[in-house]
């Protein structure tokens, strides 16, 4: 696993490493299914299925996690080049819930998915241990974004925030995410927790920008 500029600053708490390490997959469900259950359940629910599916189909290059010892406290998956942290194609998820039970969870699952522009790097969710937040783990895990976005060309890094998590708004807000739109679904607060979505950018300066920035 790749070390990163995260691991070296964080000597005394958590550290920031791409990738999922394996062995960990479980811990990373449960941190997703903690922040985004509410919005996941009615494609995913129940609670125990829905971690065990996340956590059997992990793209685990396609993550950003912050580890203290052993343990997964935090991680941001992203999705670059078609492939996002959170995987499993319509096999796999049929396999798991069944056919009658699993197409109107498809087509839930329909309703929450971003594809990425040509050059656009989009996040697919952040999330940080309740008992790790306010350590600055999440601005760690976003700087890590974007650097892999940088090494990977892009332009600009793509999310959505929904109008049910103001705390998440406020921390992309501080590190540059501006409003793009605002989606609202009012239909869906009942059904998936939420009655807006709102599109956030943040533009990425990629390595060969700065070089040539400081040549000049």
């Amino acid at each position: 696993m790749e070390t990163t500029a995260g691991e070296k600053h964080r000597n005394h708490g958590p550290v920031v490493r791409r990738g999922v390490p394996a062995g960990t997959e479980g811990q990373v469900a449960a941190l997703y299914w903690e922040a985004f259950g509410r919005k996941l359940a009615p494609a995913l629910g129940p609670s125990e299925t829905g971690r065990a599916f996340i956590a059997a189909h992990l793209n685990h290059d396609r993550g950003v996690v912050a580890l203290s010892g052993a343990r997964v406290v935090g991680a941001a998956g992203y999705r670059l080049g078609g492939r996002a942290l959170t995987g499993g194609g319509v096999r796999d998820f049929l396999s798991a819930y069944g056919l009658f039970r699993g197409l109107p969870r498809l087509a839930v699952l329909a309703l929450l998915e971003r594809s990425p522009a040509a050059g656009e790097l989009v996040m697919d969710g952040i999330a940080v241990d309740a008992a790790h937040r306010g350590k600055g783990i999440g601005s760690f895990l976003l700087r890590e974004i974007g650097a892999v976005a940088a090494e990977n060309g892009c332009h600009r890094v793509r999310l959505d925030v929904i109008d049910a998590n103001p705390r998440a708004r406020a921390l992309y807000e501080r590190h540059g995410f501006t409003a793009h739109r605002t989606e609202r679904t009012p239909c869906l607060r009942k059904l998936l927790g939420f009655g807006a979505v709102t599109t956030m950018h943040r533009s990425v300066t990629t390595p060969g920008a700065a070089s040539e920035r400081n040549a000049r």
